[in-house]
């Protein structure tokens, strides 16, 4: 297996560069990578973090799985990329400084039409998912959220249509489902299809690689800037449990409930609720708790600290994370939650 100048034979590790796109004064922009290669053959797994430059508890858990795997017990290949997105890890910002744009949505695009040539972080992003599209078997793409955030796993949708039809689709969604929850931690399904398709997430890496039949998910471990060591090692027992239900390791490792939700039904992302007006937020709910239609969430008050009014939430759920701001305007979204699922994660794709 060879990625970039990273090489391994069979029974080997190797450590290298993934070159991406020359610099304009000069060099070259390399992801770092390294090369997992067992005894046994195996599927290849492939373990990315940090696409968003102000989230390292990804790298930290890619760093702490390359420590753990032995490759003379291991079948198969595990490829670690820590650091996807350096030129936003580099400023500790979300997104790559080429451009202000978001690596995380140019994934899986299909732009042979279009007029003008891609930008730069559209060709990185091609130029490594090309890599990932022709050798993984499974790929988890590790995340931060908000600052205030509790782990939970984003699970995609899975979508049929004239590339794949319901029945294949439906045995990529019960592997998928087979990894989340080998993963541990709380499992929230993607946002319904229309609005996945309105914040262009069928793009991102985990759900281009589902569309493209490779088993993916995005875990978010914990808040952004600093890594929580906590959950990073609750992830890496994760990842090493995907790689026992892959068979690639013989072992597991312990399942971390203290994360866990005490759910009945499955759960899927929301945003809300939302403020009517603008003031300062004082939130009453903190990250992990369950909540009941109706519950008061946050209250807004004045420069004064007088209240403006309470915000309470509109359905059952549990709250994921609490938005990192004090000051909100009209509309502002104040939490991220998990809420009860009814739809099917089958979904008809729109793209033909």
């Amino acid at each position: 297996m060879k990625i970039g100048t990273a090489e391994a034979d069979p029974g080997e590790t190797a450590t290298g560069y993934r070159k991406v796109t020359d610099l304009p004064v000069g060099g070259s922009e390399t992801l770092p990578v390294t090369v997992l290669n067992g005894v046994d053959p195996g599927p290849t797994v492939w373990i990315t973090g940090t696409i968003h430059g102000d989230e390292p508890t990804g790298m930290a858990v890619t760093h702490d799985v390359i420590d753990r795997v032995d490759v003379a017990d291991l079948a198969g290949t595990v490829v670690c990329l820590p650091v996807m997105n350096p030129a936003g890890f580099r400023t500790n910002t979300r997104t790559s400084y080429y451009h202000d744009d978001d690596p995380n949505r140019y994934f899986g695009r299909d732009e042979t039409d279009s007029e003008t040539p891609p930008r730069v972080q559209q060709v990185i992003c091609e130029r490594i998912y090309d890599d990932i599209r022709a050798t993984a078997d499974a790929l988890v793409s590790l995340h931060t959220s908000w600052v205030a955030t509790h782990p939970y796993t984003i699970q995609p949708r899975v979508p049929y249509g004239e590339d794949r039809s319901v029945s294949d689709a439906a045995v990529l969604r019960d592997r998928v489902t087979e990894l989340t929850e080998a993963f541990g931690l709380p499992v929230v399904n993607q946002f319904p299809p229309a609005e996945t398709a309105a914040r262009n997430l069928q793009r991102s890496l985990s759900g281009a690689a589902v569309a493209d039949g490779i088993p993916a998910f995005t875990p978010e471990l914990s808040g952004r800037l600093v890594v929580d060591r906590d959950v990073a090692a609750a992830a890496v027992d994760g990842v090493w449990n995907v790689f026992h239900a892959l068979d690639m390791v013989d072992s597991r490792a312990d399942r971390h409930r203290e994360f866990e939700f005490d759910a009945t039904s499955q759960l899927r992302r929301f945003d809300g609720p939302y403020t009517d007006v603008a003031g300062i937020v004082r939130y009453r709910v903190t990250e992990g708790e369950s909540v009941e239609e109706g519950d008061v969430v946050a209250e807004i008050v004045d420069p004064h600290g007088e209240t403006k009014t309470e915000i309470a939430v509109d359905r059952d759920g549990y709250v994921l994370s609490r938005r990192e701001r004090a000051a909100v305007y009209e509309n502002d979204v104040l939490l991220d939650m998990a809420v009860p699922d009814d739809a099917s994660l089958l979904t008809e794709s729109t793209d033909g």
